[in-house]
Parts: structure tokens; C-alpha cells; sequence
């Protein structure tokens, strides 16, 4: 068995329409919301054997306060990626890692999960998040894989999905 993370990055920094989407930063809701979920993992003693991640801004700022020890293999391809593409990478870069944490972009992040669980493993954490992975999301799914090479759609199910919203109601959604 496997374990995978999928963390969503958080809430990006709009103020500037002139700086590029690849550029964008946080804003003060999604540092807030990126702190807290480092703290979760720490209480939760969440680790990785390996991060792959976008190396968009926001990912990377995302996983400064979320995970500021992770050394994250960057990769181009994780950039707004399709759940495939997620599913490429993790096969050639996770190695012989037992838990991968990917951090990345919506919708792709949603996708992947929603690919991964078949429906019969489908529960009330799985209905959470089909209805909205939002920024700063995490899923937590375990494989019935022994080599990330056979990752494949229906392979999983979802043992844990936490919101910043979850950790700090004043980081719900605004009206």
C-alpha cells in the first residue's frame, strides 16, 4: 500500500491583474490558511517521503508555510495540470517513496482524487470533497498499489480530507 497527499495551493494574491498567473502570490487568507495546515500536519505528524509540486508562486509559497523543511522536486508538468498528468509524474518521480505529497492546482487536484476512488470506496469525506476541493484542500488517500508504477484509476480511497475552513471557520467562504 501507498499513501498520497494532494494539497491544493492557497488562495493566490489577485491585487496585481498584471502579474503573470504563474507569478501570483498569496494573499493574507491564503497565508493564513497555508500556516495552518503546516500546523495540522505537524499535530497529525503527517511527514512525506517526497513532495512534487508545481513551481508556480503560489505552490511554492503554499508549501513554504505549509512544509517549511520539504525539499520539493519541482516539476513544469504539475503546472494547472490534468489528473493524468499528475498520474505521469507521480509514476516517474516518486521512486521508492511509501507516502508522496503533490501539491498543485484545481481543477486537476480535484480530478485526480475524483479518478482515484472508485465507487464503491466512495464516502462522506470523498462527497466533501467532490463538491469542492477547495484552496488550501488536502486529501489524504491510501493505494492498493505496491509500485507507483501501477497507480491507475480506481486504485484508492480517501481516508482523510481537511479545509482551512475546517481548522479556522473564519477562512470559509466569503459571501
Amino acid at each position: 500500500m501507498k499513501k498520497l497527499g494532494l494539497l491544493r495551493h492557497a488562495k493566490s494574491d489577485w491585487d496585481d491583474m498584471a502579474t503573470r498567473d504563474f507569478d501570483r502570490g498569496l494573499n493574507d487568507r491564503g497565508r493564513r490558511g497555508a500556516a495552518l495546515m503546516g500546523e495540522y500536519f505537524n499535530r497529525k505528524n503527517l511527514a512525506w517521503d517526497a513532495v512534487l509540486a508545481s513551481p508556480a508562486e503560489r505552490v511554492r509559497r503554499t508549501l513554504d508555510l505549509t512544509l517549511p523543511d520539504a525539499a520539493p522536486v519541482w516539476d513544469e508538468r504539475l503546472y494547472l495540470a490534468s489528473a493524468e498528468t499528475i498520474f505521469d509524474v507521480i509514476r516517474e518521480r516518486a521512486g521508492e517513496a511509501g507516502t508522496v505529497l503533490v501539491s498543485g492546482h484545481n481543477p486537476g487536484m480535484q480530478e485526480a482524487l475524483l479518478a482515484l476512488v472508485p465507487p464503491a470506496a466512495e464516502n462522506s469525506l470523498f462527497d466533501e470533497a467532490a463538491r469542492k476541493f477547495p484552496t488550501t484542500g488536502f486529501a489524504l488517500l491510501e493505494l492498493a498499489i505496491d509500485d507507483w508504477s501501477q497507480l491507475a484509476e480506481g486504485c484508492g480511497k480517501l481516508t482523510h480530507f481537511k479545509r482551512p475552513r475546517d481548522l479556522d471557520p473564519a477562512l470559509g467562504p466569503e459571501h
